[in-house]
């Protein structure tokens, strides 16, 4: 046992990409060449990946959150978990970017899970509390624009079931949160993100040192879901 998480050496990394089960080639192939892309750093790690599987898989999942999809990895890790009748609803701005991932997709075979929606997600997620969609998903996956974190972090919540799972991207920012020297608006905005999930008494959260750090949120079941958007 260890009172303090294991620093990965290059080597110790390495050991831990082969005790991950293996990606299937098309996932393979989806991480070589989403790497030669521009903002390549904007793909979520394999292991990362594979978490978002198990986590699918060990909450029962049907319908799920996503925003920001990029080239579709991490959408296609929790639509290959899904039963067949299951639905991400996924948000992305680009057009161009996610027609790659829907190609990805459609070679999975997974393309009825996915309902990609083109335009800001705080949009689209108002769209769907104004259709009495509230309390009705049970997984969301935030990977986006970091200054809206808070304001994705509230409507997910609204969305979300009574036990359901919020999983948030990049809350360690490169080690750059630590820094007290690095007041850039996106530090800081990751910065405030974390404090304010640290006092919320909505969900019970922990912070897992995966990739560039991965906030797992459970929304309570003896707490509302007023929202406490920031100004």
């Amino acid at each position: 046992m260890s009172r303090k998480t294991l620093a990965l050496s290059d080597a110790l990394y390495h050991y831990l990409q082969q005790a991950q089960p293996p990606l299937p080639p098309l996932e393979q192939r989806m991480l070589e060449e989403t790497a030669q892309l521009p903002g390549a750093n904007m793909q979520i790690a394999p292991e990362q990946a594979s978490l978002l599987s198990v986590l699918t898989a060990c909450t029962g999942a049907e319908r799920t959150l996503e925003i920001g999809v990029f080239t579709g990895l991490s959408t296609l890790a929790v639509a290959r978990a899904l039963p067949a009748h299951g639905k991400v609803v996924a948000m992305d701005v680009d057009a161009a970017v996610t027609a790659r991932a829907r190609g990805y997709w459609e070679e999975a075979g997974v393309t009825e899970r996915i309902d990609l929606r083109i335009g800001p997600a705080l949009e689209t997620l108002d769209t769907l509390l104004a259709d009495g969609e509230a309390a009705s998903y049970d997984l969301a996956f935030i990977d986006a624009d970091k200054h809206n974190y808070w304001h994705y972090f509230e409507r997910c919540l609204m969305l979300l079931r009574p036990g359901g799972l919020i999983v948030v991207d990049n809350v360690l920012w490169h080690g750059k949160v630590a820094d007290p020297e690095d007041s850039d608006p996106t530090t800081e905005a990751i910065r405030t993100f974390n404090a304010r999930l640290r006092q919320d008494p909505r969900v019970l959260h922990a912070v897992i040192p995966i990739g560039d750090g991965l906030t797992l949120a459970v929304k309570r079941h003896t707490h509302g879901t007023t929202t406490q958007d920031a100004p």
